[in-house]
């Protein structure tokens, strides 16, 4: 007898894999390794390899909100099961199959991957993989650790399969905001004016009718923790603190001080880490689209007061800590669709201060985020554009020197 969860049959994760098809398109959660779907992606990877070996085809296409992780990209890269991908990937095996071009890739401002499913740029999902905390009845889905575009493949996708994650907090529904923005020519100005902000609902909506099954997780998102800042890192945050703090000085930055955006990486971390300590910045909010380690402990300490997101990409370790002291947290972090989290509008009101990572520079002032030599692709333009050309100012780190 299958057994229900909420009135919604329970599968396996074979079982759940077993209904994908070949050539599909799957819409997966996940911004970064954050909220991604878990056990669905790994059982598909190992029937992709079973047909593989019988010499059946089985690829599909996956749009997800940005990178995800090992048990995602990297699982069916290896697998040789990704036809097609969207819009930002970090896979070591995927990205070398892009660059053969066994895989087609498109490369997209992360701002624009909900909207171009809501408008129909983006053919309608086959599928919905999802990861939550919980879903009702009647269609209430409360997402994990991040929003990224779950509530828009959600709300499009033919089909639905959701992973019901029993190792995160059922109180992350405190920090999620989700609001998806109507269509033109009915929209209005998004009403976010302070990164706190909160204008939507702590759940996404689903069509329990689609809903097929949902897949029973326990397990963490296995973030890999980030390096203790070294030499380079060090300087790279010392020179972007002394830039920030003259600017206060020369009243071109407000003494209260801006919003900060951060990419993700190891000096992105160390560069967060260097603001906090410190004396020069004062306390700050931040208008972002991760939240990463560093940022726990300068919450903590009170240098960071509160922070806009679309997911929390956080060690385990350090995700923990978060878990343990949510009366702390859960008011001081929001977390959003990417759509409202990069949005470029947002962005601009609220003069955001963005800093990101770039591969190299040239004396002119470009900056090459994306590519190595011009046609390598690394892992893609992210969510860099959406804050660099809005921000009210545009920093990219990286090393004076570099293979």
């Amino acid at each position: 007898m299958t057994r229900h969860y909420n009135g919604f049959p329970v599968l396996t994760a074979d079982e759940a894999a077993a209904m994908i098809a070949d050539n599909d398109l799957i819409g997966f959660s996940g911004f970064t390794p954050s909220g991604a779907a878990k056990a669905t992606p790994r059982a598909l990877a190992a029937r992709a390899k079973e047909l593989h070996a019988k010499g059946q085809r089985f690829k599909v296409r996956v749009l997800t909100g940005a990178s995800t992780g090992v048990n995602l990209d990297e699982a069916l890269a290896q697998a040789d099961a990704v036809s097609w991908r969207a819009p930002y990937q970090s896979s070591k095996t995927l990205r070398e199959r892009i660059n053969k071009q066994e895989t087609q890739f498109l490369d997209m401002h992360l701002s624009h991957v909900p909207q171009a499913i809501e408008f129909g740029f983006i053919a309608q999902p086959d599928w919905a993989v999802v990861e939550a905390v919980e879903v009702t009845h009647d269609g209430r889905v409360y997402l994990s650790t991040s929003g990224g575009i779950s509530p828009s493949v959600l709300r499009h996708a033919k089909k639905v399969i959701l992973e019901i994650n029993r190792h995160h907090s059922p109180r992350l529904a405190e920090m999620h905001d989700v609001f998806i923005l109507p269509r033109p020519p009915q929209r209005s100005p998004i009403p976010i004016h302070h990164p706190l902000t909160k204008i939507g609902m702590p759940f996404a909506i689903v069509d329990p009718k689609k809903v097929v099954g949902v897949v029973e997780t326990n397990e963490p998102d296995g973030v890999a923790g980030f390096y203790a800042p070294d030499e380079f890192s060090e300087k790279i945050a010392d020179h972007v603190v002394r830039f920030l703090a003259d600017e206060i000085r020369a009243d071109r930055v407000p003494d209260d001080f801006l919003p900060i955006q951060s990419g993700v990486g190891n000096v992105a971390n160390a560069v967060m880490a260097g603001l906090g300590k410190s004396d020069d910045i004062p306390p700050f909010y931040m208008y972002s689209e991760v939240f990463q380690d560093a940022l726990v402990d300068l919450m903590l300490n009170h240098r960071l007061l509160g922070a806009s997101t679309t997911s929390l990409t956080l060690s385990d370790p350090q995700m923990r800590r978060v878990y343990d002291d949510m009366n702390f947290f859960a008011p001081r972090i929001v977390l959003r669709p990417q759509e409202l989290s990069n949005n470029p509008g947002v962005v601009r009101r609220l003069g955001v201060i963005a800093i990101n990572t770039a591969l190299e520079a040239d004396i002119y002032g470009h900056v090459n985020s994306t590519h190595v030599t011009g046609t390598h692709l690394m892992n893609g333009i992210g969510g860099s554009g959406d804050f660099i050309r809005n921000a009210y100012l545009s920093i990219f780190v990286c090393p004076s020197i570099a293979k």
